[in-house]
């Protein structure tokens, strides 16, 4: 499957705002009857997302949902994670894989106890102090546990913007300057938490990375991806 590279690699193009418009209202309507529902989506407790942005790394929705109540009664603050022993730890993730998670989760919590009193930073700066913390997961605590309009990009997000627009971001889709920058254009001013979380959901129950789904898909009318891919 072609996609077009973009000619210049840090240069965010302009988007026609009635595509822009007409892409958000496609995913929000398709939401409405495929939004996914997990534990912690339904708490505001910063904490409580913390832990459950930590978990989701690397890791599917499902198995997290599998360890995270349990995680959590076991671990009820920051405090309980930072006086606790790594290899107690360790063996309540086992089944999320990901050796080295426990351990920065670990001295994560000690610096959430020692430079901010116990409770989760509210900013992406301080966030992004913290072990095992990238500029998604600092965003995806910012939006779901503060409501701020930050957009977020992560493998999902990056594959749907890629197929739709018909571009080629970096292969570091994490640090591509284009691809943030469409991200955040998309986003709307308002309720940003349910849209990021739209995107995910449809990148992983639709706009898959292996057979995509673009017979059913909302947006094929205008996806360059869909249009070459259904004439095939």
């Amino acid at each position: 499957m072609k996609t077009a590279n973009y000619p210049l690699q840090n240069e965010i193009p302009a988007l026609p705002e009635k595509q822009v418009q007409w892409f958000r209202s496609q995913l929000q309507t398709w939401s409405i009857a495929n939004f996914r529902d997990f534990h912690w989506r339904r708490t505001a407790d910063p904490y409580a997302i913390f832990i459950a942005e930590l978990l989701l790394q690397k890791t599917d929705a499902t198995t997290t949902e599998k360890i995270y109540e349990t995680f959590l009664a076991r671990y009820p603050s920051p405090k309980a994670i930072a006086t606790a022993k790594i290899e107690e730890i360790a063996r309540l993730l086992t089944p999320l894989g990901l050796h080295f998670r426990a351990e920065r989760l670990h001295r994560a919590c000690q610096m959430i106890l020692e430079k901010h009193d116990g409770k989760i930073p509210a900013t992406e700066a301080e966030l992004l102090e913290l072990p095992g913390v990238g500029k998604y997961t600092a965003r995806s605590i910012c939006t779901n546990a503060f409501k701020q309009p930050l957009a977020i990009l992560d493998t999902n997000v990056a594959r749907i913007i890629e197929r739709f627009f018909g571009i080629k971001g970096n292969r570091v889709k994490s640090r591509c300057k284009v691809l943030w920058g469409i991200a955040e254009i998309l986003a709307p001013k308002t309720n940003v938490d349910s849209w990021n979380l739209t995107l995910i959901d449809f990148g992983a129950a639709t706009c898959t990375a292996s057979r995509p789904c673009c017979q059913n898909c909302p947006l094929q009318q205008q996806c360059n991806y869909a249009k070459i891919r259904l004439v095939e």
